[in-house]
């Protein structure tokens, strides 16, 4: 398997005049290409600092953190802010759409950030939101859509540019429950199909049902790292089904 994110006892330490905070302490993962996993645990136990630190925006203070064989830590600043722009997707939780572009200008800004913003791509973008039926809203602006709209509009523009990792902090945060079950739900079915690495921090464990890896986080270190479709599926609260990995057992509500 092709290895996308490994990081190799990663630490991380802020230090201020009066204390020092160990927010993340020797933590070691690996996720592959095709696989989508959810990095839990509760406030303060260091998933927002690991995904920073994997996204390029902060530096460990301590270890490695290789994202499609590079070692950010090896990188200056302006080829770290590159290559963050080139191989990493984004989906936060308020989705930062910019909100006066449309639907079909905030996917292709990153096809414009990157230079790549040809016929082919522009095609490739257009098909890319109908498939996640938004066809006939690419000229809305942001404020015409609904909060999973929205959140639809963001999971394109994290994935258009083709980039290896795609990361999403707390996507359904603002969603109500039938809602962020799709987003996830289609979030997983793209990063299968399009053999990205995917992370997704979460409090919410029904949504680990469409991952294939759990990684608990707990007072800055990893403590369990859950691979088994029926754990995954325990934890979910969904029901078990052996023969099927996690997010092929889930429950697939229909988009709308």
């Amino acid at each position: 398997m092709n290895t996308i994110v490994e990081t190799k006892s990663v630490t991380k330490i802020y230090e201020t005049s009066e204390m020092k905070v160990q927010a993340v302490d020797q933590a070691s993962i690996q996720v592959e290409a095709g696989e989508f996993a959810a990095l839990v645990g509760p406030s303060g136990s260091g998933k927002t600092t690991m995904l920073a630190m994997l996204a390029a925006l902060l530096a460990p203070s301590a270890g490695e953190v290789i994202i499609d064989g590079h070692d950010l830590g090896k990188m200056s600043d302006n080829q770290r802010v590159q290559f963050r722009r080139e191989r990493i997707g984004f989906t936060f939780q308020a989705n930062n759409l910019v909100p006066y572009l449309s639907v079909s200008e905030n996917v292709d800004l990153m096809l414009r950030l990157n230079g790549i913003f040809t016929p082919a791509n522009r095609q490739r973008s257009r098909e890319l939101l109908e498939r996640l039926g938004l066809g006939e809203r690419l000229n809305n602006m942001p404020n015409q859509l609904s909060g999973g709209q929205k959140q639809r509009v963001a999971i394109a523009r994290s994935l258009i540019h083709n980039p290896s990792l795609v990361l999403a902090d707390e996507p359904t945060a603002n969603l109500d429950t039938e809602r962020a079950f799709q987003a996830v739900e289609l979030f997983s079915n793209l990063i299968h199909e399009q053999n990205k690495a995917g992370i997704m921090v979460t409090h919410d464990l029904r949504m680990v049902r469409y991952v294939d890896k759990v990684i608990q986080m707990m007072d800055g270190q990893v403590v369990r790292i859950i691979d088994d479709p029926e754990e995954i599926c325990t934890m979910a609260g969904v029901p078990v089904t052996p023969t099927l990995p996690a997010y092929k057992a889930a429950y697939s509500p229909t988009l709308n």
